[in-house]
């Protein structure tokens, strides 16, 4: 294994954990940055195993506010709602992304323009979902109708399209349907954990004969670089949106997809 492998894992890794939690889509900026890059990995295994880096930085972060929801479901009916309303978010796109998954890894994955056009569409929504004037009546992610818990899954769906992300559908989709940005981000992070989760071990088991020792090598440097950055960003992302909202991130998406459009264009990276 060259090292320069190792230094493209590395910087993926970081950028998988830079941007997995806010609404830019960490897929479609990993995939792209490996493909110009010229970073290789069979069966893209890679991009969705080091999102395990995230989760943990997750499970680290609201480590303790977990425990509490656990020890109070057997008497708390509102701990037990909420876990009911992650499960009811949760299934929709695993359902979905189950019975699409060789579409989505074997085309959408290898198409950089769709993702490219994708992270623009995705950026004008938010911007302007951003610049509504929008009712916020749901002020806490643990406490929300079992409806909104379904219609945010729901939105969910939208991110198995590379480019759309998944925390910028999930959270849109909070916003509309009357949760605050605070409540809509924090229930992001929930979201998060069983549907990477899910992915990280449903791709595991799909490609498990493609991983072999440098694979795995790869996938821990990501993971180490992944798990250090994303607890770095949830750390401080709820207090940015607070005060900033989404709209940088909708410039971030529309900056980044006219550049991947332009090299395109002009032949880089075909």
């Amino acid at each position: 294994m060259q090292a320069d492998t190792i230094v493209q894992a590395l910087l993926l890794g970081l950028l998988e954990g830079l941007t997995e939690f806010i609404p830019v889509s960490s897929t479609a900026h990993i995939l792209l940055a490996g493909h110009f890059l010229g970073f290789e990995n069979p069966g893209k295994t890679f991009e969705i195993l080091i999102q395990l880096g995230a989760i943990l930085a997750i499970l680290t972060v609201y480590f303790g506010r977990l425990l509490r929801i656990a020890a109070a479901l057997p008497s708390d009916p509102k701990a037990r709602r909420f876990v009911i309303g992650v499960l009811v978010a949760f299934l929709p796109a695993a359902v979905l992304g189950a019975l699409l998954h060789d579409f989505i890894k074997d085309v959408l994955f290898e198409a950089p323009a769709i993702i490219a056009t994708m992270l623009i569409v995705g950026g004008v929504a938010l911007l302007a979902i951003d610049r509504m004037q929008l009712r916020a009546v749901h002020h806490d992610a643990q406490d929300m109708p079992l409806r909104t818990y379904l219609g945010i899954g729901l939105f969910q769906c939208l991110a198995l399209v590379p480019g759309v992300s998944r925390s910028g559908a999930t959270i849109a989709g909070a916003l509309l349907l009357g949760a605050d940005k605070r409540a809509a981000a924090e229930f992001s992070f929930f979201l998060a954990m069983p549907t990477m989760a899910g992915a990280f071990a449903y791709d595991a088991y799909a490609n498990r004969a493609l991983i072999d020792m440098n694979q795995i090598v790869l996938v821990a440097v990501g993971f180490a670089a992944a798990f250090v950055m994303a607890v770095i960003v949830v750390r401080q992302l709820l207090d940015f949106v607070s005060r900033h909202g989404f709209a940088p991130f909708a410039w971030w998406r529309i900056g980044v997809g006219t550049v991947v459009l332009a090299l395109l264009a002009v032949g880089i990276g075909r």
